[in-house]
């Protein structure tokens, strides 16, 4: 099931670039101009009307997904730096992921679904902030509240997450929205898994006030937790990703195997099995294996066995620097010495033909 490359990955790394003041000049260049939100949006290829609206209402939200988009790339790489697809992305590509995400797979479900979640936290945590004009703090955290430990009174900061929600949900999913087909049914579906996962880790803090630190009066606010915690339930759902087919009249899934139970909303879910990512295929956008490290003692995906696809690997001598002998000195500092540390690392071989693979 091949589709046309849509939303988010195709706009979100053109809104980093024209957003992020460390990668481009056009912040500067909006910024002399009274930072025209119209010159910047119109400037988005891929935007749908409704996109580009919001754009051009809530540049500051903008601005903050787009400086939240290393943020989920490097843990969307961090979930997946043991296994034949890394999550690599692609320079000189608009897509940042390129063709990998034409495929209705599992990597493409975990993909749109830790972006809409990255969204999510980006946009809360701008929002306690103080960076947007549009939100703050949650406004219905006030007042008295009960919870197992008795009697608290609202206060500091809570997370809006909410709001965070609701403007992900009106950006992200308007391309998709506008398709009827099996693609965009899978990306909406997904997009919400990510979403509601960032809720699913909103957490109450509070502080206590009395005597000696006694708890006689507590203030309290929610909080979203690490978005590592995210990432790793995506993970988890990755891990448990359903296929599925379109039911006959077009608007949901049925499971494509009747031994598998139906998926919930916060379940991934896909349609067409992944490659093997063993060589490079342009049609399927995988760089293959060929110069990954892997760990020879491992008998998991990093095993040298699975990540070179039985091609065998190649072992080499290095020397690196590393702290030793490391003591506490009273007080309050610890020491170390530098050391030489020898070791073996063991990278794929290639395939007999390096080149891209070609379509039969």
């Amino acid at each position: 099931m091949n589709v046309p490359l849509g939303g988010i990955w195709l706009w979100l790394p053109l809104l980093l670039t024209w957003l992020t003041p460390e990668v481009s000049s056009s912040w500067w260049y909006m910024r002399a101009t009274g930072g025209s939100s119209r010159v910047m949006c119109d400037n988005v290829p891929g935007l749908v009307s409704r996109q580009r609206q919001l754009c051009h209402r809530h540049p500051d939200v903008m601005r903050a997904i787009g400086l939240g988009v290393a943020e989920w790339t490097a843990e969307c790489q961090h979930q997946f730096r043991q296994h034949r697809w890394n999550c690599n992305t692609l320079d000189r590509d608009h897509s940042l992921f390129g063709r990998v995400l034409l495929r209705s797979s599992r990597e493409s479900a975990f993909v749109y679904a830790i972006s809409s979640a990255g969204v999510v936290f980006a946009i809360t945590r701008a929002c306690s902030q103080g960076e947007l004009k549009s939100c703050s703090c949650d406004p219905k955290k006030k007042g008295s509240a009960k919870d197992s430990k008795g009697t608290f009174d609202w206060g500091g900061c809570s997370d809006n997450i909410d709001y965070g929600i609701k403007f992900a949900r009106a950006f992200v999913d308007a391309k998709e929205r506008k398709g009827k087909d099996a693609r965009a049914l899978m990306n909406l579906h997904n997009n919400r898994a990510g979403r509601k996962a960032v809720k699913r880790f909103l957490k109450q803090e509070c502080k206590c006030h009395g005597v000696r630190g006694s708890c006689t009066l507590r203030t309290c606010w929610l909080a979203m937790a690490d978005f590592r915690k995210t990432g790793d339930y995506l993970w988890r759902k990755y891990n448990g990703a359903i296929q599925v087919v379109m039911n006959q009249d077009g608007t949901g899934f049925t499971v494509a195997n009747k031994r598998f139970k139906k998926p919930t909303k916060n379940d991934l879910v896909y349609f067409e099995n992944s490659p093997d990512y063993c060589i490079r295929d342009r049609e399927a956008g995988s760089l293959g294996t060929a110069g990954r490290v892997c760990n020879l003692t491992s008998r998991g995906m990093d095993s040298c066995e699975v990540m070179c696809c039985g091609r065998g690997y190649d072992t080499s001598h290095v020397t690196r620097m590393t702290k030793c002998e490391c003591k506490f000195h009273w007080c309050c500092a610890v020491r170390c010495q530098d050391c030489l540390e020898a070791l073996d690392v063991h990278t794929c071989k290639a395939p007999k033909s390096a080149d891209w693979a070609t379509p039969t």
